[in-house]
C-alpha cells in the first residue's frame, strides 16, 4: 500500500519554479490542439447536418466508429513515444514536425465535396476523420506527456494544467467569435438566397477559417517547441512494451482516474457537440453560441489562475469531487429553464461550467502524478504510456459522447438541413432532447464520477512522498553503479 512510504528528510527531483515563459509557452500547445480539436467538438456535428447534408443518424454511427479508431491511436502513440528519444528530447519533436499535417486535415474534414454522391459522402467522412484523430493523437500525446517531464512539483505542474486550460479557452472562444456570428448572419440572409448559395457560402466560412487556422496553429506549436525543456532525469531513455504495461498494469490511481473520467467526460463531450443547436433552437440564434463561449472563457479566465491555490488548499482529490456538484446543479437547471429565457440559461451554464472547466484541468495535473506513482511501483517511468491511456479513455468518451449527443437528436426526430430546405422546423421533441443532453446528461455522468473518484488513492501528501523516494532510489542508484543511461526526459 502506499501509505507505506516513508517520508524522506528533504524534497528531491526537479520541483524548483518554472520559468514564465515555459508555462506561456506550453499553454500555447493546448491553443493550437484546440484550433482542430473544439473546432470538431463544438461544430463538426453542425457541420455535417447542417452544410454537407448528412443526417444525425449517419454522423452519430461515423462518431462511435471512428472515435473508437481514435482512441487506439492514442495507445499506438504513447508507444511511439516511449520508444523515442532525440537530441531535442523525448517528446517536443513530435509537436514541431506534427503541426502542419494536424492543421491540414482539420482543413479537409470542414471541406466535403458537395458534387458526390451522398455514399461517397460518407465514405469521405469517415477517412479524413479517421487521419485527423491518427495525427491529432501523434501531436497530442507528446504534448500532454511533455507536463510530467518539466517538472516534479505539484504547484508547478498545476500552473502548467492551468495554462493550457486557459490556451484551450481562448481558441473556444475565438472559434465561437469567428464562426457564429458568420452563419447568424448568413442566416439573415436566407430569404434573398437559393439553398445551393446558402450551402456555398456557409461551406466558405468554414474554408477559410481552417485555412487561417493553419498558420495560426503552426506559429502557436512552433512557441511550445522553443520555450519548453524536458527536464526530469529517468533511468533508460527507452521503455520496453513489457515495461509499459508493469507500468500500466498495478496503477491503482490510473485506472480510478480513468474510470472517473470516463463517466464525466461522457456527459461533457455529448453537450459540446449539441451546443450549437442549442444556441439556434433553445436560445433563439445560433449567434448565442457567442454568449455560451464567453460564459466558458470568462470562468476560465477568472477561475483557473486560481487552480493552484485551490489544490494547495483542498487537494485535487477533494476538489475535483466538490466541483461535480456544480456540474449536477447547473444541468438540473439547464433541462428545466424554459425556452428563449437567455439570461437564467447562460447563469446556469456558468454553474454548470465551473464544474466542467475546473475539473477537465485538474485531470491533467492528476494524470501526471500517475506517471510518478507507476514508476515508483516497477521501476521505469513512462509518461507516454501513462497519458496515452488515458488520452485513450477521453477519446473513448468523445466517440461515446458524440454519439450520445447526434443519436439524441435522431431520438428527437431531428431534421437536417438540404438542399431543399436549408432552414427546416424541428418537432418539439427535437427540442427536448437538445435540453436534455446539455442538462441531464452531464448532471447524471458527474454523479457517478464523484462516486467512483472518492476511492481515488493518490492524495497530494502520498504523491509528494512518492515522488521523492524515487529520486532518492535513482540518485542511489547514480552514486552506486555510475548508471551512464539515466538522462533528463
Amino acid at each position: 500500500m502506499m501509505t507505506e512510504v516513508s517520508t524522506p528528510r528533504t524534497h528531491a527531483g526537479v520541483i524548483g519554479r518554472l520559468p514564465r515563459r515555459s508555462i506561456v509557452g506550453y499553454g500555447f500547445g493546448d491553443f493550437a490542439n484546440n484550433l482542430a480539436f473544439s473546432l470538431g467538438a463544438s461544430f463538426l456535428l453542425y457541420y455535417y447536418t447542417d452544410v454537407a447534408g448528412i443526417s444525425a443518424a449517419a454522423v452519430a454511427a461515423m462518431f462511435l466508429v471512428v472515435r473508437f479508431w481514435d482512441a487506439f491511436t492514442d495507445l499506438f502513440a504513447g508507444r511511439l513515444v516511449d520508444r523515442t528519444m532525440t537530441r531535442w528530447g523525448k517528446f517536443r519533436p513530435f509537436i514541431l514536425f506534427g503541426a502542419v499535417p494536424l492543421l491540414f486535415m482539420s482543413f479537409l474534414c470542414f471541406h466535403v465535396p458537395s458534387n458526390v454522391t451522398y455514399g461517397t459522402k460518407l465514405l469521405y467522412v469517415y477517412l479524413t476523420y479517421a487521419v485527423l484523430g491518427l495525427v491529432y493523437s501523434l501531436v497530442n500525446i507528446p504534448y500532454g506527456s511533455l507536463a510530467s517531464a518539466m517538472t516534479q512539483d505539484v504547484q508547478e505542474r498545476a500552473k502548467l494544467v492551468s495554462g493550457r486550460t486557459i490556451g484551450t479557452a481562448v481558441a473556444s472562444v475565438g472559434l465561437t467569435w469567428i464562426i457564429a456570428p458568420k452563419i447568424s448572419a448568413l442566416k439573415d440572409q436566407k430569404k434573398s438566397l437559393t439553398s445551393e448559395q446558402y450551402l456555398h457560402q456557409a461551406q466558405s466560412i468554414f474554408t477559410q477559417t481552417t485555412l487561417w487556422f493553419i498558420l495560426i496553429g503552426t506559429v502557436a506549436y512552433l512557441i511550445v517547441f522553443c520555450t519548453t525543456r524536458e527536464k526530469v532525469v529517468r533511468r533508460a531513455s527507452r521503455v520496453s512494451v513489457r515495461e509499459s504495461f508493469a507500468t500500466l498494469r498495478h496503477n491503482r490511481p490510473l485506472a480510478f482516474l480513468c474510470g472517473a473520467s470516463f463517466c464525466y467526460l461522457t456527459g461533457m463531450f455529448a453537450t459540446l457537440g449539441v451546443s450549437a443547436f442549442y444556441a439556434q433552437y433553445i436560445l433563439g440564434d445560433v449567434k448565442n453560441a457567442v454568449w455560451i463561449s464567453l460564459v466558458s472563457i470568462g470562468i476560465s479566465f477568472v477561475a483557473t489562475p486560481f487552480v493552484p491555490a485551490l489544490i494547495r488548499r483542498f487537494g485535487k482529490k477533494n476538489l475535483f469531487i466538490a466541483l461535480g456538484g456544480f456540474t449536477v446543479v447547473g444541468g438540473v437547471a439547464i433541462f428545466l429553464t424554459p425556452n428563449n429565457h437567455l439570461g437564467l440559461s447562460l447563469v446556469f451554464l456558468g454553474i454548470s461550467g465551473i464544474g466542467q472547466s475546473l475539473i477537465n484541468t485538474i485531470m491533467f495535473g492528476l494524470e501526471a502524478d500517475t506517471v510518478e506513482y507507476g514508476e515508483w511501483k516497477s521501476g521505469q517511468r513512462s509518461e507516454g504510456a501513462t497519458y496515452a491511456l488515458f488520452s485513450f479513455t477521453r477519446k473513448v468518451t468523445q466517440s461515446i459522447g458524440g454519439f450520445l449527443g447526434a443519436g439524441l437528436l435522431a431520438l428527437g426526430n431531428y431534421v437536417s438541413s438540404s438542399s431543399s430546405n436549408s432552414n427546416p422546423v424541428q418537432p418539439d421533441s427535437a427540442l427536448t432532447m437538445i435540453k436534455f443532453t446539455m442538462g441531464i446528461v452531464p448532471a447524471v455522468a458527474a454523479i457517478v464520477a464523484m462516486i467512483i473518484f472518492w476511492k481515488y488513492p493518490l492524495t497530494d501528501k502520498v504523491f509528494t512522498q512518492i515522488r521523492d523516494e524515487n529520486e532518492l532510489r535513482k540518485s542511489a542508484a547514480i552514486n552506486v553503479s555510475g548508471d551512464e543511461e539515466a538522462t533528463p526526459a
